[in-house]
């Protein structure tokens, strides 16, 4: 077993907040970094105790250019102090859903590419929440020991606990649909899944949903929520089919551009999600749930703390 007094915890700028709320999880001190902002835009990093010899843990999301390249600069730091292993857990990855570039496209897979930059910035370990695709897991020569971390127990939790009776689960496209079974079988629930047709990089057409929606309390389960275009299409679809209620879930809530405002105004009554996303907070549309307990459990784990 090692020493809790061995390891810092540290988060990049947008982790913070829940730096904070797993720090509290662990029985741990939160480590702020130093930061400052030169006037031609340089940025400063320090940790604020040393970190020679310790374990250092870094929780940093991805979601903008920003993050990614601090948690990368965070990573090149703990191996400049001497720090005795790196420990880093992504709660979202930025680019996650394009990991495979199609032939003949000259596109760049920015989810393989840049992952692949956070493997070979040098860390032990390194830990994903809810991925798009299991593919970037293996973005690295074998040395480097991953883990996805799966929220499912989480989420059955939030479900349960949600107030929602009488429910089905709905995958908005069959690419899902294995997850939803699973989640379904522990919530002892029907489920069915949306027919789905991407025509353009964030245009989806959704046909129909199965009759097994009607009368029942419909929630719609997706591993994030960008745009939300095609929940909301599935959410009118299960209405259409007969459901009385429609409720969504996603783990990350990107809720780009003005999605926010088109599910107020749209089919669905509740937005049931985790703050793996910074800058995510209950309100009337979102009911907000935190991943710090399971991201907790792993890190004592993977320390045997």
């Amino acid at each position: 077993m090692q020493n809790k007094d061995n390891v810092i915890l540290v988060a990049n700028e947008a982790s913070t907040e829940l730096g904070y709320k797993l720090a509290e999880r662990l029985w741990l001190p939160f480590t702020e970094m130093i930061r400052k902002r030169f006037s031609d835009g340089e940025q400063y990093h320090a940790f604020s105790t040393s970190i020679a010899g310790k374990d250092l843990v870094i929780l940093g999301v991805t979601h903008d250019d920003s993050s990614h390249q601090e948690l990368l600069d965070l990573i090149s730091g703990g191996i400049y102090w001497n720090a005795a292993s790196i420990s880093v857990i992504i709660p979202f990855l930025g680019y996650s859903t394009m990991e495979r570039a199609k032939p003949r496209s000259h596109e760049i897979p920015k989810g393989i590419t840049r992952t692949r930059q956070i493997f070979k910035a040098g860390p032990n370990y390194v830990a994903f929440v809810d991925l798009h695709s299991e593919a970037v897991l293996h973005a690295h020569g074998g040395e480097i020991r991953t883990q996805h971390i799966w929220t499912d127990d989480l989420v059955v939790d939030k479900i349960q606990k949600s107030g929602l009776t009488d429910y089905v689960l709905v995958s908005p496209d069959y690419g899902y649909s294995k997850r939803i079974a699973k989640l379904a079988s522990m919530l002892n629930c029907p489920h069915t899944a949306a027919d789905k047709d991407r025509y353009d990089t964030d245009k989806t057409i959704v046909g129909q949903v199965s009759s097994v929606v009607k009368g029942k309390t419909a929630i719609i389960c997706d591993d994030m929520i960008r745009t939300g275009g095609s929940i909301l299409q599935t959410a009118r679809r299960c209405l259409e089919a007969g459901a009385k209620d429609v409720v969504a879930h996603a783990t990350h809530l990107v809720m780009a551009g003005d999605s926010l405002e088109k599910f107020r105004q749209g089919p669905i009554s509740r937005v049931l999600g985790s703050d793996t996303y910074p800058g995510r907070k209950s309100d009337d549309l979102l009911d907000i749930y935190s991943v710090a307990p399971l991201l907790a459990d792993i890190i004592e784990q993977h320390l045997q703390i």
